[in-house]
C-alpha cells in the first residue's frame, strides 16, 4: 500500500511537472514575439537617435565652416565700400526685387490652397493667404517651420473650423511641394547646364548631367507611382494619403515659380550679373538655401551668404555683400514685419467682431428681461352709459 501510495504521488509529480512544463514553453512561446517587437523598436529607436547625433554633427560642421568662410570675407570688406555699394544700388532694382517678392510669396499661398485641396477641405483664400504668408514670413525668419509655420497655421486655420491633426498634414504637404521645386530645379539645371554649373562645383560636365537627369527622373517616377493607384506615407507619425497626378504635377510647378522668383530677387539686386546664367544662378540659390536648411540656422543666415560668396562668380565682395543684405531685408525682414502687422490687425479685427457679438447678444437680452419685468398697460375700457 506504501509502495503504490509513493508511485502514485510520483506519477502526479511527474504529471504536474509537465503541465508547469507545457505552461512554461506556452508563456515562452507567447512572450517570444512580444520580445521580438519590443528588440526591433529598440534597434529603431537606437538607428533613430544615430540619426539624429549624425545629422546635429553635420549642421554644427556646416556652421563652423560658414562661419570660417564669413569671418574670411569680412575681415577683407571695407565698411566704407560695403556702404557705397549698398548706395549704389538703383530704384529700379529695388522695385524689381519687390515684385519676385511678392510672386513667390503668392505661389506660397499656393501651396495651402493645395493642400487643402487634398484634404478636401473648403477655406475662403482670404483667409489661406493670410495664414500662408504669415506663416512663411515668420517661419523663414525664426526657423523650425514645423513648429512656427504650424502654430500660426493652427491658430488661423482653428478659427474657421480645422482639426490640429489637418493643420499639421497641411503643413507637411506643403512642405513637401517646397522640396518639390527644390529638386526639380536642381534636376532641370545640372540637366541642361551642366556645364555652367561646372565651374561653380568643379566637377564633370558628364556628371552633372547624369545626376540632372537622375533627379528629373525620380520626379517623373514618382508621378508614375502616385498615378497608378492612391498611396499612403507615414510621416511624423501621422498616415497620409499622397495627392495624384493633378496635385503632385500642380506641386511641382508652384515650388519651380517660387524658387525661380525668390532667386530673381537676389539676382535683380547683383551689380553686374550680365556673365550670369539665370538659371545657373537659380541652382545655386537652391543649393545654398538646402545648406541652410541643413544647418538648421534661422533663414539659414551665415550658411546661405557663405554658400552664395564661393558660388556667384563676382569680382567685388562688398557689392555681393551689399546684395545679399538687401535680399535679406527685402525677403525677409519686409515680408516678417508686414506678418507681424497683418496678424495684430486680424486678432484686432476678430476681437473686435466678437465684443460687438457680445454688445449685441447683451442689448438683445436686456431687452428680453425689460419686456418680461414690465406690468402689461390696462386696457382702455369704455363707460357703461344707460341707453336711453
Amino acid at each position: 500500500m506504501d509502495q503504490r501510495y509513493f508511485r502514485d504521488d510520483a506519477r502526479r509529480g511527474a504529471s504536474g511537472s509537465r503541465f508547469f512544463a507545457r505552461k512554461t514553453v506556452a508563456i515562452v512561446a507567447t512572450a517570444a514575439p512580444e520580445d521580438a517587437h519590443a528588440l526591433k523598436e529598440h534597434a529603431a529607436a537606437r538607428r533613430h537617435s544615430i540619426g539624429k547625433k549624425v545629422a546635429a554633427v553635420f549642421s554644427i560642421a556646416i556652421a563652423l565652416f560658414s562661419i570660417y568662410v564669413l569671418g574670411r570675407t569680412f575681415s577683407a570688406v571695407s565698411l566704407g565700400d560695403l556702404r557705397a555699394a549698398i548706395a549704389a544700388t538703383s530704384a529700379e532694382q529695388i522695385a524689381a526685387a519687390a515684385l519676385f517678392t511678392a510672386t513667390s510669396f503668392l505661389a506660397l499661398t499656393g501651396y495651402d490652397a493645395l493642400a487643402l485641396r487634398q484634404l478636401r477641405t473648403r477655406v475662403a483664400y482670404a483667409t489661406t493667404a493670410l495664414a500662408s504668408f504669415t506663416s512663411y514670413a515668420i517661419s523663414f525668419t525664426l526657423g523650425f517651420p514645423l513648429i512656427t509655420a504650424g502654430t500660426v497655421r493652427y491658430w488661423i486655420y482653428s478659427q474657421v473650423g480645422l482639426s490640429a491633426s489637418k493643420v499639421a498634414t497641411l503643413t507637411i504637404f506643403a512642405g513637401v511641394t517646397f522640396w518639390f521645386g527644390m529638386v526639380f530645379v536642381i534636376g532641370a539645371a545640372l540637366a541642361f547646364h551642366a556645364e555652367a554649373i561646372s565651374a561653380i562645383n568643379h566637377l564633370k560636365p558628364v556628371l552633372n548631367m547624369l545626376m540632372g537627369v537622375g533627379l528629373l527622373a525620380a520626379i517623373l517616377s514618382y508621378l508614375v507611382w502616385v498615378t497608378i493607384r492612391r498611396r499612403h506615407v507615414r510621416i511624423q507619425g501621422f498616415r497620409l494619403e499622397l495627392p495624384g497626378l493633378g496635385l503632385t504635377t500642380g506641386q511641382v510647378i508652384l515650388g519651380v515659380i517660387d524658387q525661380c522668383a525668390a532667386a530673381g530677387v537676389l539676382y535683380v539686386l547683383l551689380p553686374h550679373h550680365s556673365e550670369l546664367d539665370f538659371f545657373t544662378f537659380v541652382a545655386a540659390y537652391v543649393f545654398a538655401c538646402i545648406l541652410g536648411v541643413a544647418s538648421s540656422a534661422p533663414g539659414g543666415i551665415g550658411v546661405f551668404e557663405a554658400a552664395m560668396l564661393k558660388a556667384v562668380p563676382i569680382v567685388s565682395q562688398e557689392s555681393l555683400l551689399a546684395s545679399l543684405l538687401l535680399f535679406r531685408v527685402i525677403y525677409y525682414l519686409a515680408p516678417f514685419v508686414l506678418a507681424l502687422a497683418f496678424l495684430g490687425a486680424h486678432e484686432g479685427f476678430r476681437r473686435w467682431k466678437s465684443l460687438r457679438e457680445a454688445m449685441r447678444r447683451s442689448e438683445a437680452e436686456g431687452a428680453r428681461l425689460t419686456a418680461e419685468l414690465t406690468p402689461p398697460l390696462p386696457r382702455s375700457r369704455e363707460r357703461w352709459r344707460p341707453k336711453r
